[in-house]
Parts: C-alpha cells; sequence; structure tokens
C-alpha cells in the first residue's frame, strides 16, 4: 500500500518535537539527532524547555527520507533503493550503464563480477579459494543428509567459511572485494561432485560443471552456455534476495552474514527455485513427447506454468534470448530446445507470455546431464557476486536506513492484560 502523503503545512508554522517525529515517523530523539546531523534546525521554546522546528524543513526531510528508502515508497507504492548497478527498461538491463547481454556475451563471469564490483574491466579474472577455507566449507557440507537441497549446502558452506576469515568484520571496500573473490570460488569448491572427480582448476564455469554434470568431458559450447549463464544472472536489480541481502548489509553485517540473508531468500520457487520447476516441466514434455497434456494437467491442478512470463519484461526477457542463442549451438540440447518452444506456443493460444531464463535455463540443465536443482545451483552461485555488490553500494550508506516503520492494526491500547 502506498504511504500517505504528509498533509501540506503552513512553512510559518512551528512544530513541537513530538509533532515533528509524527511527521518523520520517528522516535523524539532521532529528530535531534537529525538536528546534530545538520537535517533539520532547531530554535529553543522562549522561556521554556525543548525545541521547535520548521514545519516545512521536517516535511522536506520527510519527503527526502521515503525517496532515499527510508522506509518509503516510490512509484507504484514499492520500496525505492538509490543503485548505481543494474537498470532494467524497455526489455533489455545494464550492468553499470552497459548492456548486460553484451558484457557476457564477450566476458567471463568472473570478468563481469569484477565490472559489477568496481566498474573496471579486469580481462582473465580468475577466483582462488584458500585451501583452508574450502577444507572447513566441505567438512561441514559433507556433514548434512543426502537430501539436502542446493541452497542447504551453499548457506552452511558460507557459514562454515565465515568462521575460517578473522577478517570477516572488516567493511572497508578492499576488505569485501577480497572475501568476494574467495567466496564465490570455495562455495563451488564446497560443492559435492557429480558422479565423477571434482575439478578444482580453471574458470569457475568449468569447476561448476564438475559438480552438476554427469558428463565428464563438457564441449566448450556447453561451457559456454554454463558461462554465460552465470554472467547474465549475476544481478537483476532489487530482487527479493538483494533486498535482504540489503538489509543485512545497512545492519552493517559482514559480507558472509548479507549473502547468507540472500540465500535464506533465493530458495522460494518465486524465485531461485522456479528453474527447477522449469526443469520438472520441460522434462515432462520431453517424456511424452507433447507439451499439450502436460500443460492442461498443471492448469487443471491449479499451478502457475514456470518458465513463462516476467513482470519485468512485457516482451522477452533478454536473458533467455541471450542463452537460447548459445543453446542452439550445441547438439544435444535440440531436443530440450523443441520441447520449450512447444511449451511457449502450447501456451500462448490462451496466454501470450514469453520464455524467461528459468525455462532456458532448464533447457541447459535438461540437456546436460544436470539433475532438476542444478538450476538453483547455477542462479545462487552468479547472484552471489550481485550480492556483494549491493552490500559494498550499502555499507557506503547511512547504516540502518532500511528500516521501515511498521503500520499498526492491532487492538488499541492500553488493552488489559490477559487472564
Amino acid at each position: 500500500m502506498r504511504d500517505q502523503e504528509p498533509v501540506p503545512l503552513d512553512a510559518e508554522r512551528r512544530l513541537s518535537t513530538k509533532e515533528a517525529a509524527e511527521l518523520l515517523g520517528v522516535k523524539p530523539e532521532t529528530v535531534y539527532a537529525y538536528v546534530s546531523r545538520g537535517q533539520l534546525s532547531s530554535r529553543r521554546v522562549s522561556g521554556g524547555r525543548g525545541s521547535t522546528f520548521d514545519a516545512g524543513e521536517v516535511e522536506a526531510l520527510a519527503r527526502r527520507n521515503r525517496r532515499e528508502g527510508s522506509g518509503g515508497s516510490g512509484s507504484g507504492g514499492e520500496l525505492s533503493v538509490r543503485t548505481r548497478i543494474t537498470l532494467i527498461e524497455s526489455d533489455r538491463y545494464f550492468f553499470r550503464g552497459v548492456d548486460a547481454v553484451d558484457l557476457a556475451a564477450g566476458h567471463t563471469y568472473e570478468e563481469v563480477a569484477e565490472w559489477l564490483w568496481t566498474g573496471r574491466m579486469l580481462p582473465g579474472s580468475t577466483f582462488t579459494a584458500p585451501a583452508a577455507s574450502v577444507a572447513v566449507a566441505r567438512r561441514a557440507v559433507d556433514a548434512l543428509p543426502e537430501h539436502a537441497a542446493p541452497t542447504d549446502l551453499l548457506r552452511v558452506a558460507t557459514i562454515a567459511a565465515a568462521t575460517a576469515d578473522p577478517l570477516r568484520f572488516d567493511l572497508s571496500e578492499d576488505a569485501v572485494l577480497g572475501t568476494a573473490r574467495t567466496l564465490i570460488p570455495t562455495l563451488v569448491a564446497a560443492l559435492p561432485p557429480a558422479g565423477h572427480q571434482r575439478r578444482d582448476e580453471g574458470p569457475l564455469a568449468h569447476r561448476l560443471w564438475s559438480r552438476l554434470s554427469v558428463h565428464k568431458d563438457p564441449d566448450e559450447a556447453s561451457l559456454r552456455a554454463l558461462d554465460a549463464a552465470l554472467a547474465l544472472l549475476v544481478d537483476h536489480d532489487l530482487a527479493a534476495s538483494t533486498l535482504a541481502v540489503r538489509v543485512a548489509a545497512s545492519a552493517r553485517a559482514h559480507a558472509y552474514a548479507a549473502v547468507s540473508a540472500g540465500l535464506g531468500v533465493i530458495e522460494g520457487p518465486l524465485h531461485g527455485a522456479a528453474s527447477g520447476l522449469a526443469h520438472r516441466l520441460l522434462q515432462d514434455v520431453l517424456d511424452q513427447g507433447d507439451a499439450a497434456p502436460v500443460i492442461a494437467d498443471e492448469l487443471r491442478a491449479g499451478r502457475r506454468i514456470p518458465g513463462l512470463g516476467h513482470r519485468l519484461y512485457p516482451g522477452e526477457d533478454p536473458r533467455a534470448r541471450a542463452l537460447f542463442a548459445l543453446l542452439e549451438q550445441i547438439p544435444r540440447a535440440e531436443p530440450a530446445l523443441l520441447a520449450a518452444r512447444d511449451i511457449v506456443e502450447t501456451t500462448a493460444r490462451h496466454a501470450p507470455l514469453h520464455a524467461n531464463v528459468d525455462l532456458a535455463l532448464a533447457v541447459l540443465t535438461a540437456s546436460c546431464g544436470m539433475a532438476p536443482t542444478a538450476g538453483e545451483t547455477i542462479f545462487a552461485v552468479a547472484r552471489t557476486a550481485g550480492w556483494i555488490a549491493h552490500a559494498l553500494e550499502e555499507y557506503g550508506e547511512r547504516p540502518l536506513r532500511m528500516r521501515p516503520s511498521g503500520l499498526y492494526t492491532g487492538p488499541k491500547p492500553p488493552q488489559p492484560l490477559p487472564e
């Protein structure tokens, strides 16, 4: 719901501390904190205690706080947060002003991550995991039950890696970047192999492949598609998990804790786990040879068809378009590509929705010998770089700005003590 706009006030009217606090939605002591920071001016009450505040000045601060995400709303009644990382508009998205699809086409995941963090392109960037961090993360992951989900493994590995880093509380830019460059490869190194020996050298996509695919020797086109998927998914503005990361960073949680907050949100079926649902749908179509009965069963059960449509793209999801183009260069992906096209065309008879990146990820995982949950792992590993970028940005903002005020709708106090 859109926050209530403040009532225009007479600029010559003076407000008491209590009135100013109510208008700003803060405690009275916070009003004086604004004064000490130079954001408000005050005037002592003549012949008495307390201060008064210029009504117009207080109203302007209230408006500014809402624009800056301090419990306010942007257009459409949604939280609005300043960011220089990702822009989404006109069925395209940009990383620091550069077309994200073009970046993914010409650079590795590691290079795109560095661009996101620093605004500098560092050709040949590679991430290396410290042996001590990998050892503690693997021990923690190996202790989990066999049925543990991908995000369970990654969350535990993140927490374990944090315990091995005595400098994790250093929130300076250099320290956080150092954490990023070691945490991401540690997460990959901690994952169990997919039926053959782990690969711990080379580009991150190559290392991740050995954790996801039963195919021991991947072709170059398949590896390129996986690397591009990581680069395309590195960030997507203020998704739910990214907002959780920024809230944690606003409270000055260290980078490992902020990433853990993101992993806690990404597991939902409307976020990181969506590609697994699309994988299962795609596999059912491949098994039956026809999308129509599979789509009918989904609709009969009252379920939304996964892998279709995106609220930020009225047209085609640019990530899906780019990934599908790469998958078309992999011969063994043809059956899954045809099944995906069948899903889109069958559904388009009643709802003209385009394929989104979850369906493209499903084609990648289904055609490359990966489990249905592999897309969730790819998504989480990729997005970790974006979370770090947002945490870094949030560390540069004032602390605890991501603290909205609740709109209380409970019983009016005071109520009697319960018997």
